[in-house]
Order: C-alpha cells, then sequence, then structure tokens
C-alpha cells in the first residue's frame, strides 16, 4: 500500500480539497452522534439504565426467534457503552404471558456484563419479577443461596429498562441457567462428541414440570426431568441413554427396599450437602413451584447427583394467591411438582431427617434470619427510586399473575416479605423436628446386665410386692426393680434381682389373645420349660419402647387403668392392634449395672458354660444328646425349633430328646449359658 503522500500525486488538488471536506463532515457527524447517544441514553433513577432498539423497531412476539437489535448500558457513573449486532427474544412459561414480559438477550461476542467475579458470556436474562411486589424475592433467594454455600446462585442485578423508546419497568439481569464457569461451573461436553469421549458428565438436569425440551419420565416415580445439557440439539443418543439411565437407577434405589441403608440406600447417590442447603432454601421461601421446577446436575467421573441452582422465586414467600395466606405450611406437603415424590420418600429415612433438621438448627443459629432482614432492607433502599416509576406504569394494585395483593404501598409489601421470614423460620424450627422420622425400634437385644422395666405413660417400674408383680416409682435401692433377661430361643426369661424368682403369667385355663384377661402378674421358682415363664419382647414405634407378650397366654403386660400409684397392679392383658399405641403396655427395658463376671448375681441361678462339651445326634435310637468332660455342668435348658423358627420341644442338656417322630429335614438346636446364646443347624 502506498502512503498517503504518494496517493496525493495522482489527486488533483481539487480532488484532495474535496477529499478532506467528506473526512471533516463524517468526522462532525460521528461526534455529533456521540453526543446525541449520551444525551439520550441517560439513567432515570440509581440504577443503571439499559436502552434496546430493535432492528426497524419491530416488536418482540416470540420466545423461540431472535430479533436483531442494540443495546446501550448507562452504568452508575453514567458511562455509557453501545453493543451492536445483539439479539433479543421473549423468555419465560408463565410469566412470558404477563403484561410486563421478561426477555433473553444475547451478544455477538461474549461479554462480562457484570464484571469481575460473573460469567463471560453471550446469553443472558432480563427478569420483569412481574408476580412480585417487591421485585427482590429471586434477589432475596441468591443471598439465601451464597449464605447456605450453595454454588451456582444466578446473578441479580437491578436496571431500568426502555425498548424501542418506552421505559418498561424495573428489570433484574441475571445469567442463563446454563453450564458455564460462574454459572453452573460443571465439565462442558464437546461438540461434536469425540469418539471414545468419557461421558459420565457433565449434564445438567431439571424436574420440569412443564416438560418442555429434552424430557423423559422416571419408571418409578414418573418424574418428568429435562436434559438442558447437553443441549438437545447436540446430545447423541449415547449421552441420552447414559443420563437417563442414571436418574432412574437413583429412582430405583431410592423407592427400593434398601433404600435407607448407608451402602446400599440412595445415599451413595446424592451429595448430601447440596441436597439439604437446597430443601432448606425451597421450605424457608416457601417456593410454592420449588419442587415443580427443580434443577440439579451431575459432574464427569463423579457418581453423585447435586442440586442447584436456585432459579424462579418470585411467587415464593407466601406470594401466591391460590394457597392460602399461612406461614405454617411444609411445600413438601402443599407445593407443587414431582421432586416432592424423591424428598417425601428421603424424609422416611432417618439419616436425612438428621440432616436436615441438624442443618436448619446452624442456619438458626447462624442468624440467616437477621441476615436476610439485612438484605431486604438493603434492596428496599437499592429499589426505592426505580420502583416508583416501575408502579407509575404498572400499578403496585394489579394483580399480574397470582401474586398476593395486599397493599397500596412499595414499603408494605416490603414489611410483609420480612414478616413472613421471621414467622416462617420460626414455625421450620418445629416442623422440621416433628417431620422428621426416628429410626424403628430394634429388636430386643439384652446384655449382661440388669434392666429396669418402665412404662411408657406412667414411668413407674417393674417391682414385686409378695410375690406379684406391681408398679412403683425409681427407687434405686430396690433391688426388686432389677431383673435379668436371658433370650432362650425366640423367647425371653425374666427373672427378679433381689429373690431370683422368674416372671410369670398364671392364667389359667385356655386362653386367646382376648379372653381371661386381667389376672395379675405374678414371680415363681424358676422353671425355663414352662410357656407362661417364657416372654415375647415386640418392638414398637420409634422411641425404644416393647410389648411384653406372654407365649402361654398370649397376653400382653399392661399397667392397671394408667395409674402411676405404688402398687398398681400389672396384669396380663389384650392383645391386639392397640398394642403399639397403648401407653399402658409400651415399657421400656433399660440396662443399669453389669452383671458379676465371677459370681451368680444373689438368688438367680444361671448355668455355667461345660469347659468341654458337644452335641451329638444317635441315628440308631434317633435321639439328640449332649456329652460334656464334666456331665454334672449340663444344667441349661435346650430348645428345638423348625428351620422356620416355630418352636418343637425344650429339653435339659443333661437329657436325651427323642426325634424319631419328626419328619426328614433341617432343624435348629439353641441353647444359652450365661447371657449367651449358642445354635447349631441339625439335618436328619
Amino acid at each position: 500500500m502506498k502512503p498517503l503522500t504518494q496517493c496525493i500525486d495522482f489527486l488533483t488538488m481539487r480532488q484532495f480539497r474535496s477529499l478532506c471536506y467528506l473526512l471533516s463532515i463524517l468526522f462532525v457527524a460521528f461526534a455529533a452522534s456521540q453526543t446525541k447517544a449520551q444525551e439520550t441514553h441517560v439513567r432515570l433513577t440509581n440504577l443503571p439504565h439499559l436502552y434496546i432498539e430493535t432492528e426497524n423497531r419491530q416488536g418482540i412476539w416470540s420466545k423461540d426467534n431472535y430479533v436483531m437489535s442494540t443495546l446501550w448500558l448507562v452504568d452508575e457513573q453514567d458511562v455509557v457503552t453501545q453493543f451492536d449486532q445483539t439479539e433479543i427474544r421473549g423468555r419465560g412459561n408463565s410469566t412470558w404471558s404477563l403484561a410486563k414480559k421478561p426477555y433473553k438477550i444475547k451478544f455477538a461476542v461474549k461479554q462480562k456484563l457484570l464484571g469481575k467475579g460473573y460469567a463471560k458470556a453471550k446469553k443472558w436474562t432480563l427478569l420483569a419479577n412481574a408476580a412480585d411486589k417487591t421485585l427482590m424475592r429471586n434477589a432475596v433467594t441468591r443471598e439465601m443461596g451464597e449464605w447456605l454455600g450453595l454454588k451456582n446462585n444466578p446473578a441479580a442485578k437491578f436496571i431500568d429498562l426502555t425498548l424501542n423508546g418506552t421505559y418498561q419497568g424495573t428489570y433484574q439481569i441475571s445469567d442463563q441457567v446454563e453450564v458455564k464457569a460462574h454459572r453452573v461451573n460443571i465439565v462442558e461436553q464437546q461438540y461434536p462428541l469425540p469418539e471414545g469421549a468419557d461421558i459420565s458428565g457433565g449434564y445438567l438436569l431439571e424436574v420440569d414440570g412443564f416438560a418442555d425440551g429434552n424430557t423423559f419420565w422416571t419408571s418409578r416415580g414418573g418424574v418428568p426431568v429435562r436434559i438442558h445439557h447437553p443441549d438437545e440439539d447436540e446430545i447423541v443418543d449415547s449421552q441420552n441413554q447414559y443420563i437417563r439411565q442414571y436418574v432412574n437407577d437413583f429412582e430405583t434405589v431410592l423407592f427400593g427396599q434398601d433404600f435407607a441403608d448407608a451402602e446400599k440406600g440412595y445415599r451413595r447417590w446424592v451429595d448430601p450437602q447440596s441436597l439439604v442447603n437446597w430443601l432448606i432454601a425451597v421450605e424457608v421461601s416457601a417456593n410454592i413451584d420449588g419442587y415443580y421446577s427443580t434443577y440439579f446436575y451431575k459432574n464427569r467421573q463423579d457418581s453423585l447427583l447435586y442440586w442447584g441452582p436456585l432459579w424462579d422465586f418470585d411467587i415464593a414467600y407466601d406470594n401466591d394467591s391460590r394457597i392460602c395466606h399461612n406461614v405454617r405450611r411444609l411445600m413438601s406437603d402443599d407445593g407443587y411438582g414431582a421432586t416432592k415424590n424423591w424428598v417425601n420418600r428421603m424424609w422416611q429415612d432417618p439419616w436425612f431427617g438428621g440432616l436436615v433438621c441438624d442443618r436448619f438448627q446452624e442456619v438458626v443459629e447462624g442468624n440467616m434470619k437477621g441476615y436476610l432482614m439485612e438484605k431486604i432492607d438493603s434492596l428496599a433502599a437499592l429499589l426505592d427510586e426505580s420502583q416508583q416509576l416501575n408502579y407509575q406504569k404498572w400499578g403496585i394494585q394489579t394483580r399480574m399473575y397470582h401474586e398476593v395483593v395486599l397493599y397500596s404501598s412499595y414499603s408494605q409489601y416490603v414489611q410483609d416479605l420480612k414478616t413472613f421470614i421471621d414467622q416462617h423460620i420460626d414455625y421450620l424450627a418445629t416442623a422440621f423436628p416433628a417431620k422428621r422420622v426416628k429410626a424403628p425400634t430394634p429388636p430386643f437385644a439384652p446384655e449382661l446386665y440388669y434392666y429396669i422395666v418402665t412404662n411408657a405413660g406412667t414411668g413407674t417400674h417393674f417391682d414385686c410386692n409378695d410375690g406379684a408383680v406391681v408398679a412403683w416409682k425409681d427407687d434405686s435401692q430396690r433391688e426388686s426393680q432389677e431383673w435379668i433377661i436371658t433370650k432362650l430361643g425366640d423367647y425371653f426369661f425374666i427373672q427378679n434381682r433381689a429373690d431370683g424368682l422368674a416372671l410369670i403369667d398364671p392364667t389359667e385355663g385356655d386362653c386367646t389373645p382376648t379372653t381371661n384377661l386381667g389376672t395379675q402378674l405374678a414371680l415363681a421358682e424358676p422353671d425355663p420349660e414352662d410357656e407362661r415363664q417364657l416372654w415375647i419382647i415386640t418392638p414398637q414405634g420409634t422411641d425404644n419402647l416393647y410389648n411384653l407378650t406372654n407365649v402361654a397366654t398370649q397376653h400382653t403386660a399392661n399397667i392397671e387403668g394408667g395409674n402411676a400409684s405404688d402398687g398398681t397392679r400389672i396384669l396380663s392383658y389384650t392383645t391386639d392392634e392397640r398394642n403399639a399405641q397403648s401407653n399402658n403396655r409400651l415399657w421400656r427395658f433399660t440396662p443399669t449395672t453389669p452383671l458379676p463376671d465371677d459370681d451368680t448375681p444373689t438368688g438367680i441361678d444361671l448355668p455355667q458354660e461345660p469347659d468341654d462339651y458337644a452335641l451329638a445326634y444317635n441315628p440308631t435310637n434317633q435321639t439328640l444328646h449332649f456329652g460334656a468332660a464334666d456331665p454334672t455342668q449340663l444344667t441349661f435348658t435346650v430348645r428345638l425349633f423348625t428351620a422356620g423358627g416355630q418352636l418343637l420341644r425344650t429339653f435339659r442338656a443333661s437329657d436325651p430328646c427323642s426325634v424319631s417322630d419328626l419328619p426328614r429335614g433341617s432343624y435348629v438346636v439353641s441353647w444359652q449359658v450365661r447371657g449367651t446364646t449358642r445354635s447349631t443347624k441339625f439335618v436328619r
């Protein structure tokens, strides 16, 4: 290229002067346009202002088709930045039908629109918050997500918006929910997918009640799950199959028999921290759509599902007229959406309930309530000028969607939001422990301790008085309140520490669970072969409570009339469906002091285990018998059961037991010495 001085040689002086004149006109026009832009694009309030001019000022009527446009952003220092070749379209589901519409904008090149620490991206959303009279519920939720430690919380920067010369109101610039650094920060799968690529992640998913886009329904719970990333135009069959199968496998485990097992259950499929923090955010905000639209994701080479980001909270915080104005509700009970199918199954797991309750206690003690109140006050001050212009256009008492319309001033709506959060967090402090499922009462397994047996209703203990069993208030000096419990096969043998006598149901005659009732329990000389001295201890509920039922009479121990007075009789009483609910029949077994290692407890004759002994079967006379180096040590009781656990007969270890009448098959021989149960399989 020749220098300008050489080019002039080929021009006449007149032509050169004409060129200079033309350049000067262009420069003046450009400078004038810049001055006009500065004068035209100004802030109307303390907020930044975004001006958008579509090509030929055409309207924006579609959520699918972009319209070319030019943007001018006036920042807080009144610096105007122009963005050419941008595009804009509508967005949202229900909100797109509202008068004040939300939009999506797309820049020609990636922009760090909100500055350092935020995403550099082409796509951004303009939230109208039309159904939220405070305009801040989404922003407050972002702050709550930050406080809870949730990742990927969408940005919230407020602006005033003018579109094609018409002021539109207060808007919020926010992130597009997509896989990208500073957004959903997981591995972004390559497109096109290389051969042999690792397709274990990342996947951005949503339980989507609208079932838009690439959605599948889970096989067990019928939950609509949308795959956002990879995009439906880019995802290949192998990726589709992988993530669909993965979510279905998670759900199968969640609804499986071993769902609450630490190794076999769903715990190995979920990230507990994000799961619990996300649930607390949904419930604190009382987001009725929190389980209708639920984002979650899976990263590459990571077996866990993570929960979030938080999105779409404009009708949260008791701002939906379709449900009563009530702080005392849980969205897992009253909200919309299929994610409840998963969450309410998790609530049946004591581990999950413990996580939620413990984390919420940290939330209360850490004063998240006070933190949110401060953020609301700060946002209200920031929005004050802008909201006034916004409601001059849209009306603060005009219902746009399902929002609750109660007040005539912005400050009243802000105070209503604060009052709800204050009262609702207090309610959750009681609701979460109430919702928590305790671990079921385990089968009773006696240890080498003395036990006290306490009634669930009265708090009085099993005691004895002249051979009769009564209830008595706690008295650590009374050895008669202590019992040694020995397991004999499927049954239990119970002896009193004070006199060594055994607990017995002395009811006479033929009995059923509901006949010959009301006999007072008593004590008798120990005889493990007497079924009236054998007991079944049945776990009930979740509070380590049990029924005590006699093998012979089928009656359950019952405190007479629920009376807490000393000396109240303990009766042989009804066994029926009320066993699980009636405190009169529920007992707690509490170990007190260990049994002596060297001496038999006073008055209690427990057999010693022989030093060298064995069980044998004599096929000639078809008998079972024990042999020992010292036959005098064979003083314990032996029980013979079917393989299914039915007791067939009881015999002393020193005596042979004929089995000639039994059919061929497998049996179990069981005995107990010094509180230790021994058993072996016997095949006839």
